[in-house]
């Protein structure tokens, strides 16, 4: 056999053996998940398609993350046929954008694991920064300040504040109504390790909405040394 026909017969070869392979593919490379402020659980359909020419069996479904779930509608697709799966992201307290993924193993040795990816953005309705107020051990005993920000549609005012520990004092004072407040925190002392929480009461209608936390340490500074936090 001439060297150019069988190049030719080993081409025809690997592209037969390629095109009859499954392939399990989305619609978008991406899902996108775009939760409500109030949402504690979003659900979503996708579907997808076997553009391949054999039939593949789901073997198994997993997710990396507790917070999302992926389920499909049958376990066989054959060539050319489109399948539909349905996702569930429990919101929790993500903030921002978050990308996950859902990892689905088949029979086909071309695609043994299809990934499944998804993207959820999750809107901050209440921004507190910095989230943490932060003194190091045998420092100055100085007031900090950290700023609530009302982020959503709705304004937001803060009902009242309580500390995790007795050895901070705090006041917070509306710098724009129901949309910005300033929240000033001082260690009576920096004598001992500590590490609390303010509880920041709102009027919000939404009930997850209606406490957030505020962090304040006092740390022991790195040997080393480092600047004051």
């Amino acid at each position: 056999m001439q060297p150019a026909h069988a190049f030719l017969r080993l081409c025809l070869i690997l592209g037969a053996l390629s095109a009859c392979h499954a392939e399990l593919v989305t619609e978008s490379p991406v899902i996108e998940l775009k939760p409500k402020p109030e949402d504690e659980v979003i659900t979503t359909d996708f579907v997808f398609h076997n553009k391949g020419a054999r039939p593949v069996r789901v073997l198994t479904i997993d997710s990396a993350c507790s917070c999302l779930s992926a389920s499909l509608d049958k376990a066989v697709y054959m060539p050319g046929e489109k399948g539909v799966g349905k996702a569930e992201f429990k919101i929790s307290s993500f903030i921002g954008r978050h990308e996950k993924s859902v990892h689905v193993q088949t029979d086909d040795p071309a695609q043994p694991e299809w990934v499944i990816n998804f993207a959820i953005e999750v809107p901050e309705v209440i921004k507190i920064e910095p989230k943490t107020l932060q003194w190091w051990l045998g420092d100055a005993a100085e007031t900090k300040v950290t700023r609530v920000t009302m982020m959503g549609n709705e304004p937001m005012k803060i009902t009242g504040i309580t500390s995790t520990r007795e050895r901070v004092e705090f006041s917070w004072k509306e710098i724009t109504p129901g949309r910005e407040y300033e929240v000033t925190v001082k260690p009576k002392d920096t004598a001992e390790v500590m590490l609390g929480a303010l509880k920041i009461e709102t009027d919000s209608k939404i009930p997850k909405y209606q406490r957030q936390l505020a962090f304040f340490s006092v740390y022991r500074k790195p040997a080393g040394g480092a600047e004051n936090p």
